[in-house]
């Protein structure tokens, strides 16, 4: 054996015998989020299994010339010990870009020392309205190791170019479980790490506890993601908004305080503004599609809100089964070619209900037993939606104009 191997395995056994490795301070988990202007920041979170001092990002234009860490901006991670629940404890890191310019495709890589991610590439959105495509994805939650990889990846095959990725909560099932929240991340694998994603909580994101008489927010959700910090109080990186290109998109957290998540909507969407659409994403939906379910409240509270806004398009989870409306103001389909908002519910996982009988009269389409991601198209004054399966077909296709 050579001198320089027997060296690199005396090493290896001795950080194996004080329980450490060489990839422990490795970069893993890493996702790409929006926490403010799409336009000129971004946000990357990683974890590492040790300490790793110093963490960092380095991020440059892309180019097409090999890249060079001299080249690039260092920005200082934040970083902090995270106990799993398990018995260990990792350490996460986030970084928040700012600064950058529109519409320009960069190159980033996270780690510290000697462990560093490969690069990735992202670009930020336009600051002006210009037409461009997202990926809108209802609960994975089950069966992520197994069944959920496929339609995350058929999402993007099918819109390569998609500006950003919307999650409808219910990411996993067992939230508090470090295990599944691994699974999400194999489940997206290099995805996550360059097409922005934009998440809301689920019912699975939250457990009861007896003791306090509420619902608590898993403490894995705000270590995995760094998320805007905009909505309303004590509802951080849960509840929050962001213009991109032309749409402002509103995120609402239907698991907690919802009144006051109204009266907060109102304000949003009566700012003055140059966005000529208004989309909304939330976990559990206005008109169940799912049988047995109805959510009285959100219709109370929020109805009232987004008749009065002119939302376009409401975007849930929750159900396990697809459903789109029709155009409808106040309960009712709207019958001119004008106004009205469209609610979808839709599943990317496995996990599938039977169909709910009672809203049936206001759905263009329902369907169950059907994993499914969707492509939305926006443009100045046209919206195009299309559901496809996870095999590629295309189910359910309509258009909004303004």
């Amino acid at each position: 054996m050579r001198k320089e191997h027997s060296l690199i395995a005396v090493l290896l056994v001795f950080l194996a015998a004080i329980g450490l490795t060489a990839t422990d301070q490795v970069p893993r988990r890493i996702v790409l989020n929006w926490y403010g202007d799409a336009a000129t920041t971004a946000a990357v979170t990683w974890r590492t299994r040790t300490p790793a001092t110093e963490s960092a990002a380095q991020i440059q234009k892309a180019a097409p010339s090999p890249l060079t860490p001299a080249d690039a901006l260092v920005v200082n991670a934040v970083s902090m010990e995270l106990d799993t629940g398990t018995g260990a404890t990792v350490w996460t890191h986030s970084v928040r870009f700012s600064g950058l310019e529109p519409g320009t495709l960069y190159a980033y890589r996270v780690g510290c020392g000697e462990h560093w991610s490969d690069w990735n590439q992202f670009r930020t959105a336009s600051a002006d309205q210009r037409a461009f495509r997202f990926i809108f994805l209802g609960d994975l939650q089950n069966d992520l190791a197994s069944q959920c990889g496929r339609v995350v990846r058929a999402s993007v095959l099918q819109a390569p170019d998609a500006l950003f990725m919307l999650h409808a909560g219910d990411l996993v099932s067992r939230s508090w479980r470090d295990d599944k929240w691994g699974e999400w991340f194999a489940a997206g694998e290099w995805i996550y790490r360059t097409i922005p994603q934009l998440m809301v909580p689920g019912n699975h994101e939250y457990r009861w506890t007896p003791i306090k008489k509420s619902s608590d927010l898993t403490p894995l959700w705000r270590p995995h993601f760094t998320l805007p910090e905009n909505g309303p109080e004590g509802l951080n990186e849960t509840a929050y908004t962001l213009d991109v290109q032309g749409m402002r998109l509103v995120c609402l957290n239907p698991n907690t305080a919802v009144r006051e998540q109204a009266a907060w909507l109102d304000r949003v969407l009566r700012e003055k503004r140059s966005t000529p659409w208004t989309v909304l994403l939330m976990h559990h939906p206005i008109y169940s599609t799912g049988r047995d379910r109805d959510n009285r409240e959100l219709r109370e509270q929020l109805l009232p809100v987004i008749d009065a806004h002119g939302v376009d398009l409401v975007l849930q989870g929750h159900d396990h089964t697809y459903g789109r409306t029709f155009r409808l103001r106040g309960g009712q389909r709207v019958r001119s070619n004008r106004g009205g908002t469209v609610y979808v519910v839709s599943v990317a996982g496995p996990k599938q209900y039977p169909l709910n009988p009672m809203y049936r009269s206001i759905m263009a389409r329902m369907a169950a037993d059907r994993q499914l991601y969707q492509v939305i198209r926006v443009e100045k004054n046209r919206l195009r939606f299309d559901a496809w399966t996870a095999d590629g077909a295309l189910f359910d296709s309509f258009e909004l104009k303004k």
